[in-house]
């Protein structure tokens, strides 16, 4: 009976954020906490420190997943990503990032199987680096700035208020979610489910 490689079986899933404590519960952050929320769901430690990140692998449905947190800072995320894909024959239409949008309000998600940076740092270091645009992602809604004229940066590298908390805590949960319905339905299914979704 034929059997796919490992490579064909294996996916990465990738949380960005900032490290450190300062850090842990900024709206930048969104991504390392909807990955944390996954690993304990499927029971694995990332905690590996390899390929610039943190990581842990387990299996999933007779695939390999790789869970990955980029320790490089968010500008930097990409080079963690190209380590680890490239060591485990992982293409980029495998590659799943969890990152945060000031586009969607908090508790929204949206589901894309490709497409630009849209502005996001951590999302054009990963296409930088791989040389594709064409990675699924699941944005998770951070909101949007309090007027044009607030720093981009320190919006981002604030903290939510206790209402947004409230709407991000189900959100987290949805696009861990959402990125095992990708792998385990596709990118389209996955869409058709969680896009806007909220508490």
């Amino acid at each position: 009976m034929f059997r796919q490689s490992n490579s064909e079986e294996s996916w990465l899933i990738v949380g960005l954020g900032n490290p450190g404590q300062e850090y842990a519960r900024t709206r930048h952050n969104c991504g390392f906490r909807a990955l944390d929320l996954l690993a304990e769901q499927l029971g694995c430690k990332v905690e590996k420190l390899k390929f610039q990140g943190l990581y842990g692998q387990t299996v999933y449905c007779g695939r390999k997943l790789y869970l990955l947190k980029p320790q490089t800072y968010m500008n930097l995320s990409g080079r963690s990503v190209l380590q680890l894909s490239a060591y485990f024959h992982i293409p980029p239409q495998r590659i799943i990032v969890l990152f945060d949008d000031i586009s969607l309000e908090p508790g929204r998600l949206r589901i894309r199987g490709e497409g630009s940076a849209g502005g996001h740092n951590g999302i054009k270091s990963i296409i930088q680096e791989l040389g594709s645009q064409e990675f699924p992602r699941v944005k998770i809604g951070v909101g949007a700035k309090p007027d044009p004229h607030y720093d981009l940066a320190q919006w981002v590298l604030s903290t939510f208020s206790a209402g947004e908390e409230k709407a991000l805590s189900s959100a987290l949960k949805n696009a861990a979610a959402a990125a095992l319905a990708i792998v385990d339905l596709g990118v389209p299914e996955a869409a058709n489910r969680y896009n806007g979704s909220r508490p």
